[in-house]
């Protein structure tokens, strides 16, 4: 069977694009490695943006969404997702997710980090979830195909045109190709890279962007990942900025404010930093909110506090910490989504459209994912010629899993798997320099030379997930060389990327980094 489209992930973006296939009577199927409950769309608890106070206006989003892009990106791109903003909602809307209401039965807003005007529309702090989960029950009534427990090995592609996927059956360990004549990449970002201090699920490592990039995609803004202010401290589990939106304070252990807790992300995760390298604690403080405001506007935080800390949102301070949350970075489209592969559109986390720059506005994710999503089908081509036959690319895949299972090595990739989290985060985090950088760039080409030395113990075809395990780490260790070498490249501080060394914003660098494949050995 030739698909009009295949889309690889399940999150917000997927699932948008795949129902506004299918209501077009197109054929699609949606591929992801793990249910669609473990996206990273659930993490958006805050809120999406969207113009409905009257006192605000569509050209203030577009200019809170520039201010905080800083000179970054498409305007163009900007403009049409602020000004379909509304359209978004309304549509969600009717497909049945429970936003909150205000007095007047309206849906309720609320003001994120960066915004001039409360802009936020919710559902609680379980926004993105009750998003997801809408999507997802709006897609098994029209009856789109799922494969989920399925890896992305491999895109095929044949004079710069993608005809299809290879992928691997998780439970099985079955390869099979599958053809279409439009691949639609929504795999979400590369947060995870920052193991053990991320607020991401563990698969969240590019996976989607390595295999775009080893075929000969571009990537961009490689450099730009965003620090979430508020992550529970030693755990870095999300507490939603909904918690600072409803008026919660940042505060050290003497309960004084240091900060205004409603700036731009990249510069409260900063400061609060600061702190901590200080040997300060820092705290999030909702007790003067009371009980009865905090389990009505932020269930699940408090939940999580007290499941994780055994500590209560109304009655104590909430202990925190800057966590890799979001990346700015992608693959780099036209606004028709389309990369530099014919027919191989990218949506979502994964892309870079150009909306969010150097520093994404709060509020903006699931605005882009949903309006991005729904509007790919007026630009997929389904007049691509896809011959139907076995291509080589198949019996490569093979040929490098078996590889894979003949290591005999005795290095533990689970183990330098935490040592890159820490790495990253303390050399390619909030506060980056050259030397930095080249510690950085050091120990990831050393792993990468290693890499026939590590041990893959699980030898199986059965639901291996070892394996699994394995290739997200070299997925990790190939993205990761991606950000620090354009990190290296762009000597200036802008949006989410700081540099020490170079703390200023400069003209000179008013552009995107880009990175391919030649960049590799250079």
């Amino acid at each position: 069977m030739i698909y009009d489209a295949i889309i690889i992930g399940s999150g917000g973006a997927a699932l948008s694009s795949a129902i506004s296939l299918k209501q077009k009577g197109l054929n699609v199927i949606v591929v992801s490695k793990t249910s669609n409950t473990a996206s990273q769309t659930t993490q958006a608890q805050g809120g999406i943006n969207a113009v409905i106070n009257p006192n605000d206006s569509i050209q203030n989003h577009i200019n809170d969404t520039l201010k905080s892009a800083s000179n970054i990106g498409s305007q163009s791109a900007i403009e049409f997702m602020c000004n379909n903003a509304n359209d978004t909602i309304k549509w969600l809307d009717d497909l049945g997710v429970p936003f909150s209401k205000d007095e007047n039965n309206n849906i309720a807003q609320r003001a994120l980090g960066g915004a001039s005007f409360k802009r936020a529309c919710y559902s609680s702090d379980y926004t993105g979830l009750k998003i997801l989960q809408t999507l997802f029950d709006t897609a098994i009534k029209l009856n789109i195909k799922f494969l989920f427990d399925t890896n992305l090995l491999d895109i095929i592609v044949n004079n710069n045109c993608s005809k299809g996927v290879v992928l691997q059956d998780i439970k099985t360990s079955q390869i099979k190709q599958y053809l279409s004549k439009n691949i639609i990449l929504a795999s979400g970002g590369y947060g995870a890279i920052y193991h053990n201090y991320t607020t991401n699920s563990a698969g969240n490592v590019g996976d989607g962007l390595a295999i775009a990039l080893n075929k000969g995609a571009i990537l961009e803004n490689m450099e730009f990942v965003q620090f979430h202010p508020t992550a529970l401290k030693d755990k870095f589990i999300l507490i939603s900025e909904s918690a600072r939106g409803e008026g919660g304070y940042l505060v050290t252990k003497d309960e004084k404010r240091f900060v205004d807790e409603l700036l731009p992300r990249d510069v409260v995760a900063r400061e609060i930093y600061k702190k901590l390298l200080n040997n300060e604690e820092v705290f999030l403080d909702v007790r003067h909110l009371g009980l009865e405001k905090i389990l009505h506007l932020m269930p699940q935080e408090y939940k999580l506090c007290l499941d994780f800390t055994s500590l209560k949102m109304d009655k104590d301070l909430i202990p925190i910490t800057p966590a890799s949350h979001y990346t700015m970075g992608g693959i780099k489209v036209n606004e028709e989504l389309e990369s530099n592969i014919k027919y191989l559109y990218c949506v979502g986390e994964c892309s870079s459209v150009g909306v969010h720059g150097a520093n994404r506005l709060g509020g903006n994710s699931l605005l882009e994912i949903i309006t991005f999503g729904r509007t790919i089908s007026n630009h997929i081509n389904i007049n691509n010629n896809v011959e139907d036959k076995i291509y080589n690319e198949v019996k490569t895949q093979e040929d490098y899993i078996n590889n894979i299972l003949s290591y005999s090595g005795n290095d533990d990739f689970y183990k330098i798997r935490v040592e890159l989290g820490k790495m990253m985060f303390d050399n390619v985090g909030l506060f980056k320099d050259k030397i930095k950088l080249n510690i950085a760039l050091d120990f990831i080409n050393t792993q990468i030379k290693n890499i026939n030395n590590f041990v893959i113990n699980d030898k199986s075809k059965i639901y291996n997930t070892n394996l699994k395990d394995f290739l997200e780490f070299k997925n990790s260790l190939q993205i990761s060389k991606v950000i620090i070498k354009s990190a290296m490249s762009r000597e200036e501080s802008r949006g989410a990327h700081y540099r020490v060394d170079f703390d200023k914003q400069s003209k000179e660098y008013d552009k995107s980094t880009l990175y391919s494949i030649k960049d590799e050995n250079e």
